[in-house]
C-alpha cells in the first residue's frame, strides 16, 4: 500500500465543519455494497476496512482504511450504488457528511475538490500496484509486504517493546488483504516469526523489527 494522499489541516476542517460527529463499534457496518450513496465520511480515529463480495460467497479485503481518509467519495461523485462494504475494525469515530452538501462544498472550493480528485488518484495507483504484484510475489512475500505496509502506516507503540508496532488486523483479514489463502498466510508468519520479526497474538501482530522485516523483503 502506498502512503494515502494526506488532506492539510484546512481541509479536513472544512470537511469537518460540513458534517456531524458520529461513533462506531467494532462490527458495524458504516456502508452496505450496493446501497445508494448518501454521505461521505471523513474517519478521525480507528480503522476500517473495505470488502467486496463474490458471486461464489468469497469476500475480498480490498483495502484498510483509517484517521485522515474518506469513504464513499467515488459513489456521491457519480451516483452510483456502493461498490463495497465498510466495516469499523475496531471503535471508530467519524464526520459523516451528507452527499448533497458534499458536492456543494466541492463545487464552492475548487482547492477541496483537487484534494480529493489527488485521494482517489493515489487509492487507483495503489490498487494498480497491488494488482502487479499479486501476479510478482509468492504469497508469503505479499503477506509480509501487507503486515509491512500496515505496521509503518496504523501501527500502535507496543509497551516494554521499544520500536515495535501492533497491528490490530487479524489473520483472516490480513489473508485477504494479501489476496491469499488462511493457510499461506500462517505458513508466512511462521517464517516471519521463526526469524524473530513478528509475535502472534489475539487479534492483532506484533511487528518486533519494523526495519528488519523491511529488509527481509528486499531480500
Amino acid at each position: 500500500m502506498a502512503e494515502p494522499y494526506a488532506f492539510t489541516i484546512g481541509e479536513l476542517t472544512l470537511i469537518r465543519n460540513a458534517g456531524r460527529d458520529t461513533s462506531w463499534l467494532r462490527g458495524t457496518v458504516l456502508m452496505p455494497e450496493g446501497t445508494p450513496s448518501e454521505e461521505v465520511v471523513l474517519i478521525d480515529s480507528g480503522l476500517v476496512k473495505v470488502t467486496r463480495a463474490a458471486e461464489n460467497g468469497y469476500t475480498s479485503v480490498l483495502a484498510v482504511r483509517g484517521p485522515g481518509e474518506l469513504l464513499g467519495e467515488l459513489s456521491c461523485l457519480d451516483g452510483r450504488p456502493r461498490s463495497a462494504t465498510v466495516t469499523a475494525m475496531e471503535s471508530v469515530r467519524g464526520t459523516v457528511v451528507s452527499g448533497e452538501r458534499f458536492r456543494r462544498l466541492l463545487a464552492a472550493r475548487g482547492d477541496l475538490s483537487l484534494a480529493v480528485l489527488r485521494s482517489v488518484t493515489a487509492r487507483l495507483r495503489d490498487a494498480d500496484r497491488l494488482r502487479a504484484e499479486h501476479g510478482a510475489f509468492p504469497a508469503g512475500v505479499r503477506v509480509a509486504r501487507v503486515l509491512h505496509e500496515m505496521a509503518l502506516r496504523y501501527g500502535e507503540a507496543v509497551d516494554g517493546m521499544p520500536g515495535a508496532l501492533a497491528v490490530r488486523v487479524n489473520q483472516q483479514e490480513l489473508a485477504g488483504a494479501a489476496g491469499t489463502s488462511r493457510e499461506s498466510l500462517v505458513r508466512a508468519f511462521a517464517d516471519l516469526e521463526r526469524d524473530g520479526l513478528i509475535v502472534r497474538r489475539r487479534g492483532r501482530t506484533l511487528v518486533t523489527d519494523p526495519a528488519g522485516l523491511g529488509s527481509w523483503l528486499g531480500g
